[in-house]
């Protein structure tokens, strides 16, 4: 993995540099320079080398994958208004507005162009990038809608999130030629280890330490944020005719008592919910992962990311 994170930090390094220093591009070497975990590259050079091929022969699609999410999140946060991107100004707040929206525009067709080169490559991309489309408009919709689902949540995140994740090791996958019944398997562990990295974020949200998730506790809960926890709070109140959740969402968010939603979390159960439901996403990224008839030592550093990013605490 080490040698793959190289690899990718060189070629963004590269890459950036060789923008033009104009209002357009230097937002966008702006928001590539600041840290990110960089998983999505990294999970096309892995699945590409898991199949035989160089990690150096996907290198621009890599790059591809990773400005097309650097770009959502460009735009996700003039949706959000939000003032901070890992911890630095957000690129509308640093510019404005209309610039984010323009740069964010052309780190899309940047994107494209570096996909553009296998046709197999660019209707993979181009089916999973729409799909994160499709999730955002979902996540919008959401917090006009009374009522949500767990269905409706796991379909939202499965696209916002877990459809890039598999698009990734799919695009990896067939740069090295692998049979189509196993770029199949790939992109499926893929999908369900999107999802339980989605739901444990959700978790971590409301139950992990703030000291190490650098977010407030209970964020999410003091937005209304219609997540796993909440919408599953909601739907066990009404069952069992509990009125906590629902009293602290009747009053301002500023004024709401996470503490009392906390508790009341977990004596509905609902924190032991979401963790079962994590670890079904994690047995299914893994039978995956397992169905894939190549050497096991090839699925070593996939294995170890996957651990890694299931057992973080941040």
């Amino acid at each position: 993995m080490p040698d793959h994170r190289s690899l990718i930090d060189q070629r963004i390094a590269a890459w950036a540099k060789a923008l033009p220093s104009d209002g357009l591009y230097a937002p966008m070497a702006y928001l590539m320079g600041l840290p990110a975990k960089r998983i999505r590259p990294l999970l096309v050079l892995m699945a590409c080398e898991l199949f035989g091929g160089k990690p150096e022969d996907a290198l621009d699609e890599a790059l591809g994958i990773e400005l097309f999410h650097n770009f959502t999140l460009m735009h996700d946060d003039i949706m959000d208004a939000a003032p901070l991107r890992r911890g630095q100004p957000t690129v509308h707040a640093k510019w404005n507005v209309n610039t984010a929206i323009l740069s964010g525009d052309a780190m899309l067709v940047k994107a494209y162009q570096l996909m553009a080169r296998r046709p197999a490559v660019a209707a993979i991309f181009s089916e999973h990038a729409l799909g994160v489309c499709e999730g955002q408009q979902l996540d919008m919709d959401f917090e006009q809608r009374e009522h949500v689902s767990v269905a409706d949540y796991r379909e939202m995140i499965r696209l916002k999130t877990a459809v890039l994740v598999s698009g990734a090791l799919r695009i990896g996958a067939t740069i090295a030629g692998a049979a189509t019944d196993d770029v199949r398997l790939i992109g499926a562990f893929g999908e369900h280890l999107g999802l339980a990295f989605q739901l444990r974020d959700d978790l971590l949200d409301a139950f992990g330490d703030p000291t190490k998730t650098g977010k407030q506790q209970g964020g999410d809960l003091l937005a209304g944020k219609k997540t796993f926890l909440l919408i599953r709070g909601l739907e066990l109140s009404a069952e069992q005719g509990r009125d906590a959740l629902p009293a602290e969402l009747a009053k301002p968010s500023a004024r709401r008592d996470v503490p009392r939603m906390l508790a009341e979390l977990e004596t509905l159960g609902v924190r032991h919910e979401a963790e079962r439901a994590v670890q079904r996403e994690e047995q299914q990224a893994a039978a995956s992962l397992d169905a894939i008839a190549v050497d096991e030592a090839r699925k070593a550093s996939l294995r170890t990311l996957s651990a890694q990013l299931m057992g973080r605490s941040y």
